[in-house]
């Protein structure tokens, strides 16, 4: 192991009474476990910066399915289910598929990390109603492996068993010198705390001690009891022979009474490299032990999944206002001549990338207030080169993903009230549906009368009924909810109508300005959230077997209403027929809602927008319990179920939805917000939220959710809101007071500023997040970036094109503006700007194609 001078940590992640370490840091090659490199913990970034944070790295994850898994139950399946850890933190859990050992799931979550971070591993776990839920494997992609596939991982990775041994987490604090004097030289070693330790215990804590061996001899620190954050502060001595070549473990075990101890983790030291440093402090990373071998691969089943990391340098705002201003000044001119940005952009963009190009311009542009002037630029040039109605936006254009990304963005509350109620009624009810004849049984459907079975005629005229019911529900809601649509939606359709209507005036394409709406509203947006309600966020769980039937038959319906129920949509599935009449209906119903829909004037838009921008919705509610600290300290009893809202100014509680609020806590007064052990309520699904009251003194309210994804959901819409509010703190107590100690590291001042470090940058990236202009400026100037040698060679093509006509310009005296070459430029100066950032040296996709283009 090569070592080296570690940097001071910042003052933040430190206790005052006790000085800053100075650490070391291994160059080593990772081992393949999830723990990652052995070397010292760094600093986290200084949550006090704020939102200007230089690097920012985030995760894109999916979780396609899995395939051949082992049966866990009795029924010869299991019921599997993915929890996503980063660094042994749980942030995410699926839904759980049942009965069944292929499971799809086709979840997609991105989550934003601290540059710092080492590994995301993904458990496939068996859920049991009446016990403790098995493991089933898992698979782990340390940060090199994810970095070493710049377009990301994706594919098939197999399982493997879960070790105990390898189950390690946490760091611990250690000093190590060389001491010399007129007796042999000998090395001391300090041990003095450790962080985030892997509970063992069934309390949710272990008994750690701390075992130093070196050459033949074995040490010990004393236990400590029921603790995750142990502080020793306890020395070691060893004789030391210069030139030996004996190594230095210092091992970390759980005490058991009665069983064998717990292997905790180790952190290994070549001793040679401590003569010239002759002192070495700092945080270590607990390594896990590789001495046993692994079951062989593929015995427990596979997962496929689809996992990219992002490492970004974001410049000051500044830096991006000559490429944010050029662009926004191609929108405002419309279709106007050759050479311009956008169109270039479309024709350069790679069909793999094209959805995240159109993600990204579409929210610079929605943070710019030109949205709708961009979406009606790409609806020009694609009516510009389509000749056919028909095949109208059913390409994967620039314009048809940038419509998908706006609608996502703008239009996902809106969704969810119209189709909300819908959804709900058809999980709640589980009736069986079914048009398909030689898809029916009647054996699922149950009895009609006292012993007799349905027929099959009667399960389709039942099930027809049933869609029919669903179908004209979904239709009326849509059609009562013209004045809960956004305002700049129904600008944009509005666009998006009259621009096809003037393309197809023709009486022949009467529908086509209507289709052309259907396409994007019912076809991308109403129907996909139909038939998938978890990937919309309309349900917390996957539908089931027979209510995923009735979801998928309700959404094609949905289509044929959505293609105005035209020849085509009507041949393909003969046995759609007994919902016909309630499409042609729902034709009708639909053409109607367009045309108000569409009927709004810019006046009527800015008086729209305005008030919906007076009535913002909160950021993120729901119902939790609350405990507020009493006494000596908190009783689990005491904790009561309120309803919380967070809105831009407030955590608030009521007793009910529509009960008059309370304000909790100002926004301005969080400090932080973070996970609270296990142990300390029994159950891991508490969070606490510390700030500061009126007075000045700080106070900690305890918030318990009811599964893993909402208490993250709640700890990121915190941090996100918080994260500008100046006194953020980087440590905390993950424990509670009780008594006369904290339950975590059993320290007695109350006023201890905290034995873990917080996590004030992982959150999770929600439809509803505050737009980052600055990142996605950033990730437009790292595209273009990307394809500009393709730019240039088209600049080459438009002037060899445009010579003469350049040339009669020139002489009649006007000199034409060159967008590229203004783009070109602007690229010039952000490459200087990034090459002169302290972060260069950090690695980053935008550094990557810098260092290729050098």
């Amino acid at each position: 192991m090569k070592w080296k001078r570690f940097p001071r940590p910042r003052a933040h992640l430190q206790r005052p009474a006790r000085p800053a370490p100075r650490g070391a840091q291994s160059r080593a090659r990772p081992p393949a476990s999830c723990a990652g490199p052995q070397r010292p913990a760094p600093p986290g970034p200084d949550p006090r910066r704020g939102p200007a944070m230089a690097k920012r790295s985030s995760l894109s994850i999916r979780i396609v399915e899995g395939k051949n898994l082992p049966a866990k139950d009795i029924t010869g399946s299991s019921d599997p289910y993915c929890i996503v850890k980063v660094d042994n933190e749980p942030i995410i859990r699926t839904a759980t598929v049942w009965k069944t050992l292929c499971p799809f799931w086709g979840e997609e979550y991105q989550v934003h990390l601290p540059p710092t971070f080492h590994a995301v591993a993904f458990y496939v776990m068996d859920e049991d109603a009446l016990s403790r839920d098995d493991v089933i494997g898992k698979v782990c992609l340390t940060r090199d492996t994810l970095a070493a596939h710049p377009k990301g991982f994706s594919g098939w990775a197999h399982l493997t068993e879960v070790d105990p041994d390898e189950e390690v987490q946490g760091e611990i604090h250690l000093r190590l010198e060389v001491v010399r004097g007129p007796g042999p030289c000998r090395l001391r070693c300090s041990v003095l705390e450790a962080r985030d330790l892997a509970p063992k215990d069934r309390n949710g804590a272990s008994d750690p001690f701390v075992r130093v061996r070196y050459n033949g001899r074995t040490q010990e620190t004393s236990i400590v009891k029921k603790s995750c954050y142990p502080r020793w502060n306890e020395t070691f001595e060893f004789e030391l022979e210069e030139g030996a070549a004996e190594a230095l473990c210092v091992e970390a075990w759980d005490w058991d009474l009665v069983s064998r101890n717990d292997f905790l983790g180790k952190v290994v030291f070549n001793v040679q490299r401590l003569w010239a440093a002759q002192q070495e402090e700092g945080w270590f990373r607990l390594q896990p032990d590789q001495s046993k071998s692994r079951r062989g691969e593929g015995s427990l089943g596979s997962l496929q999944l689809e996992v990219r990391l992002w490492d970004e340098t974001v410049l000051p705002s500044g830096c991006y206002q000559p490429l944010v201003q050029l662009l926004c000044h191609e929108v405002k001119l419309g279709t106007q001549g050759p050479g311009q940005l956008i169109p270039l952009i479309e024709e350069t963009t790679s069909t793999e990338c094209r959805q995240d190009v159109a993600t990204n311009l579409l929210k610079l542009f929605l943070g710019q207030g030109l949205a709708k002037d961009f979406l009606d630029l790409l609806f020009q040039l694609e009516l510009g080169r389509t000749s056919e109605a028909n095949t109208l936006f059913r390409s994967n254009s620039l314009a048809s993903k940038s419509m998908e990304s706006f609608l996502k963005v703008a239009g996902m509350r809106y969704l969810h009230g119209v189709l909300g109620p819908i959804i709900d009624r058809v999980f709640e009810e589980k009736k069986y549906v079914e048009l398909d004849p030689s898809r029916v049984e009647v054996k699922d459907v149950g009895c009609s009368g006292l012993h007799r079975p349905q027929t099959e005629a009667e399960v389709l005229e039942q099930s027809a009924q049933t869609l029919r019911v669903h179908l004209g529900a979904l239709l009326s809601a849509l059609s009562r909810s013209v004045r809960a649509c956004p305002a700049v939606v129904r600008a944009t359709f509005r666009q998006l109508f009259l621009r096809v209507r003037e393309r197809f005036p023709s009486a022949q394409h009467e529908n086509v300005p209507f289709i052309a709406v259907t396409s994007f509203l019912c076809l991308r947006f109403v129907s996909p959230a139909v038939m998938a309600p978890k990937l919309f966020h309309l349900r917390e769980r996957h539908a089931d077997a027979r209510t995923s039937r009735t979801l998928l038959l309700l959404a094609k319906a949905v289509q044929n209403v959505g293609n105005m129920d035209t020849p085509a949509s009507r041949a393909k599935e003969a046995w759609m027929e007994p919902l016909q009449p309630t499409v042609r209906q729902g034709v009708a119903q639909l053409k109607d809602f367009i045309t108000k829909l569409v009927d709004i004037e810019e006046k009527e838009e800015l008086d729209l927008q305005r008030a919906l921008s007076l009535q913002a919705p909160p950021v993120k509610e729901g119902p939790l319990f609350i405990h507020r600290t009493k006494g000596k300290g908190p009783l689990m009893s005491s904790f009561k179920k309120l309803h919380f809202s967070l809105t831009t100014e407030a955590l608030s509680f009521a007793k009910t939805p529509n009960s008059k609020k309370s304000a909790l806590i100002k926004l301005a007064n969080i400090r932080a917000a973070e996970k609270v052990e296990e142990k300390s309520f029994g159950s891991s699904h508490v969070m606490q939220v510390i700030y500061e009251d009126d007075a000045g003194k700080p106070q900690t309210i305890y918030l318990q959710c009811k599964c893993v994804n909402e208490l993250n959901q709640w700890l990121s819409a915190l941090r996100k809101m918080s994260i500008s509010n100046p006194g953020l703190l980087g440590s905390y107590h993950p424990g509670i007071f009780r008594g006369d100690k904290w339950s975590c590291c059993h320290q007695k001042d109350k006023s201890d500023l905290g034995c873990d470090k917080t996590r004030s940058r992982v959150t999770l990236q929600e439809w509803n997040d505050p737009l980052d202009h600055d990142l996605e400026a950033q990730l437009i100037y790292r595209h273009l970036l990307g394809v500009e040698a393709t730019l240039r060679e088209k600049q080459r093509e438009l002037s060899a094109a445009g010579t003469e006509a350049g040339s009669a310009l020139r002489g009649s005296g006007e000199a034409p503006k060159d967008p590229l070459a203004q783009l070109f430029q602007v690229l010039q100066d952000l490459r200087e700007a990034h090459r002169s950032s302290p972060a260069s040296a950090l690695p980053s996709e935008t550094n990557r194609l810098l260092e290729l283009q050098t």
